[in-house]
């Protein structure tokens, strides 16, 4: 039997057992919706522009919502849709999203488009640092050091750009940022350590040495720590656009530059001779190699410019929103990047959508804060974390990593 004939049953086998998770898990979402949004009776406003508000009655909707999730679920369960799956996916997961918020706003109101204002706003460190991370793993180097990296700019930005100005700053976060991927790329690649251990050393050395210096230098020197945030800057004509205008178009520097580095990103890799050589060190390295690319000066290129990536966006927390530094400021947004990276296949475009549900979950998470919903505080914190946990747990199986990723790579060979 060749191995093609082996493959078959079991890519069949896996499709039947995820046709199947995924029924039930919309079935699932059908019974909260019946048995615990329709609860909570009244009508829930949700503000679009000044003048409109979009009410919606919230016991009826989350009545109506759970008769079609248990349809989709049943369907799922008896044929599926086939390459609609992902479409319906998406279309169930958004109106459970409304219905939960309906359910939380029942009797109240809030500005919905300030809280996608405040999903693209957040999605933007985990959007470079994903990249960051596929620019190393799509060369074959698995770079778990983003939080440190970002860590390191979020200080250097700190820093920097309370000495000499936001844009300074900017630039001393990218510094940061290469000068700690060096160190992944040294190891990693020249004495071929083992890149996961690497990497975690890298996130406790940032993370200790950024405390250390938080503490002895910026607590007796405040006026190393006090930075200009951007401010918004609304696109001409295009923020004048309902709701998309305020969401996308009136935003920080931060935000543009990260949607440009997705675009850039995506062009590169996959309409340029770099772009090409990258993903086949990433797949093959050998055979690269055999064709005359520089597999390690390569690696060694895409390294660097990750950690610049990822020190751009660690700036966004000192230089785009809170203005200053403090300890652990990233919270872990650098381990989210990577289940971003793995939720988006290891394409930029797939990452921008995964730091986008990332970035919703933590604008809901502080929505519900200031709402009366009975859910505890603490539960809320844990928001973006079970989701991470949830998107990881649903696709690293059915994701390919780039073969090499994690492959040492000897020259002499």
């Amino acid at each position: 039997m060749s191995t093609t004939e082996i493959a078959t049953p079991l890519m069949s086998l896996e499709q039947k057992k995820r046709s199947r998770n995924v029924g039930l898990s919309l079935i699932f979402l059908a019974l909260v919706s019946a048995f615990f949004l329709s609860a909570r009776p009244g009508d829930a406003g949700f503000k679009l522009v000044e003048s409109f508000t979009l009410v919606l009655p919230a016991q009826p909707f989350a009545q109506a919502l759970a008769v079609v999730l248990g349809a989709l679920g049943a369907v799922q369960l008896y044929r599926g849709f086939g390459k609609w799956t992902n479409v319906m996916l998406a279309f169930a997961t958004a109106m459970f999203v409304v219905g939960f918020l309906a359910w939380a706003t029942s009797g109240g109101s809030f500005n919905l488009t300030g809280m996608l204002q405040d999903t693209v706003t957040r999605s933007v460190p985990i959007t470079l640092g994903a990249i960051a991370g596929i620019l190393c793993e799509r060369s074959g180097i698995i770079n778990i050091a983003i939080e440190g990296q970002l860590l390191g700019g979020a200080f250097a930005g700190a820093v920097v750009g309370s000495l000499y100005g936001p844009w300074f700053g900017v630039l001393g976060a990218m510094a940061m940022g290469v000068g700690l991927s060096a160190l992944l790329a040294v190891f990693a690649i020249r004495f071929r350590v083992d890149q996961v251990i690497v990497g975690f050393a890298i996130n406790f050395f940032s993370l200790g040495l950024t405390s250390f210096l938080s503490q002895r230098v910026l607590t007796p020197h405040p006026e190393y720590n006090i930075v200009k945030p951007f401010t918004p800057y609304a696109v001409p004509l295009l923020s004048d656009i309902p709701v998309i205008g305020v969401a996308l178009f009136t935003q920080t520097y931060f935000v543009y530059i990260s949607l440009f580095a997705v675009v850039i990103t995506t062009w590169f890799m996959y309409r340029t001779r770099w772009g090409l050589r990258t993903r086949a060190v990433g797949e093959y390295p050998q055979a690269a190699g055999t064709l005359g690319v520089d597999v390690l000066k390569l690696r060694y290129r895409n390294v660097w410019i990750a950690g610049a990536v990822a020190g751009l966006g660690g700036a966004w927390w000192p230089i785009g929103t809170v203005g200053r530094f403090d300890q652990n400021i990233t919270s872990g947004r650098g381990f989210i990047a990577l289940a971003a990276v793995i939720f988006g296949r290891w394409h930029p475009v797939g990452a921008l959508t995964a730091a986008l549900v990332f970035g919703l979950a933590e604008a809901i998470q502080l929505k519900m804060s200031n709402l009366d919903t009975g859910i505890p505080s603490e539960f809320l914190l844990m928001a973006p974390y079970i989701v991470t946990l949830v998107v990881v747990a649903g696709f690293v199986g059915r994701s390919r990593a780039p073969k090499a990723a994690g492959q040492a790579y000897d020259a002499s060979k």
